[in-house]
Formats: structure tokens, C-alpha cells, sequence
């Protein structure tokens, strides 16, 4: 059965082994596009955001190789398994060294390809920071972008989430206004004042997070700015 993470990108222009590909993955679980160039599958990787790519390295025109590189060198957040006849040591080690997370030569099993894919998706989420952020009785979903406190939902903007998010990934350090200004207004001229809309949101933060509880977590550190930590025991 496929990842909850489990949308699958291949690039392989034998149409009869993509289709078989294809028609396999998604009896096993997984959410399946396929592309028969390389110049078809990186603009699917782009516009699809697969969480893993089945990847073959002989394509008309542009080879796999080049695709893989491209890949590797914008950053961009994907697994690869490369699928190919070309099975050397030298191949293989080839493959590895231009960023392919793993290698599978053909013909292969078709069950030892699922095992390596839900192994290559497994130790992505386990790679993954935890979708949930909680300080005492206050969660914050980062996903949802949504917050909690005492299990009751908070009425937060779009702005006073993220700022509430900061403080909490900042969790008992104190945060300065330059930093708010910086990380979180994204405002870098030294000559913009905004400490008053900073403290505006930040009061209006605190009037929602702090003030219908009777333990407080965020706190003002006078001359420094602000801190959200763990309740004092």
C-alpha cells in the first residue's frame, strides 16, 4: 500500500512499460502520472510536485541523467529512483553520484520496486518536522494553519498566525522587534518603523492567546522584545 505521501511521477518513454507502470502503482495505492520525454516529465515535476520520480535514464533527445541534474541543481524537494537496462557498477555508481536517491536495474520485480519506493517515501516522513507545534496547551497546526489553546480553536489572522508560529519555533528565546521585523514582516530598511505595528500585533496576539486563560505564556522582556515559553511550574 502506497505512502499517504504517495504521488508518483515516471518518466519513461517505452509507452507499454509506463502503462504497465501505471496501471500497477495505482492498484497498489499510489497517485500515478507518467511522461514519455524528459522534457514532458520536468515540466510535470514542476506543475505536478510528485513526492517520488521513477526515472529512466535512456529518453529521446535529452537523457535521464540531464533531467536528474536539473533537478538537483534548482533544489527541488523529490526522491528519485532511476529505472534502467543500463545496470553496471559504473552506471549505478554514476547514478548515485548525480543525486538519484536509488537505482534499479531491468527487468526487475515488480515487488522489489514497491519495497524500495515505500522505503524511499518512508524515510522522507521520517525526515519531515512535525506537522504540530505545542507549548503547554496551546497546538499549533502548521499544515492547517490553524491554532489551539485548552482544545478550543483560536480566531487567528493570516498575520498573527505567523507571527505567533515564529514565536513558537523561537520557543523560549527571547525575540527582538529587529528579528519580527526581519523574519516575519520581511521588512530589511532600518529607516521603516514599524515597532508600533508590531506591538499592535503582538498586544492584539496576546489578547487572543493569553487573556481568556489563566496561565500566560507569552510575556513581554522589557528593552528586548517578546518570548512564548512553556508554563512556569
Amino acid at each position: 500500500m502506497g505512502s499517504p505521501l504517495s504521488k508518483i511521477l515516471i518518466i519513461e518513454d517505452d509507452r507499454k512499460m509506463s502503462a504497465a507502470l501505471v496501471s500497477g502503482l495505482e492498484a497498489a495505492g499510489y497517485e500515478v502520472s507518467a511522461a514519455n520525454s524528459a522534457e514532458e516529465g520536468f515540466f510535470l515535476v514542476h506543475t505536478l510536485r510528485p513526492d517520488l520520480l521513477l526515472l529512466d535514464l535512456t529518453l529521446p533527445q535529452r537523457n535521464g541523467l540531464d533531467v536528474l541534474r536539473q533537478i538537483r541543481k534548482e533544489g527541488i524537494d523529490l526522491r528519485v529512483l532511476i529505472l534502467t537496462s543500463h545496470n553496471t557498477v559504473e552506471d549505478r555508481v554514476e547514478g548515485l553520484r548525480t543525486g538519484a536517491d536509488d537505482y534499479l536495474g531491468k527487468p526487475f520485480s515488480f515487488t522489489e520496486l514497491t519495497a524500495r519506493i515505500d522505503a524511499l517515501l518512508r524515510r522522507f516522513l521520517m525526515s519531515l518536522p512535525s506537522q504540530f507545534v505545542t507549548i503547554g496547551d496551546l497546538s499549533i497546526d502548521t499544515k492547517s494553519r490553524t491554532a489551539s489553546r485548552n482544545s478550543g480553536q483560536l480566531d487567528l489572522t493570516a498575520r498573527e498566525f505567523d507571527l505567533l508560529l515564529y514565536l513558537a519555533e523561537n520557543r523560549g528565546r527571547t525575540v527582538s522587534r529587529e528579528m519580527l521585523a526581519k523574519d516575519v514582516w520581511h521588512e530589511n530598511s532600518r529607516f521603516t518603523p514599524i515597532n508600533n505595528v508590531i506591538d499592535v500585533q503582538m498586544a492584539r496576539l496576546r489578547k487572543k492567546v493569553d487573556d481568556p486563560f489563566e496561565v500566560k505564556l507569552l510575556q513581554t522582556v522589557r528593552g528586548l522584545g517578546f518570548i512564548l515559553r512553556e508554563p512556569q511550574s
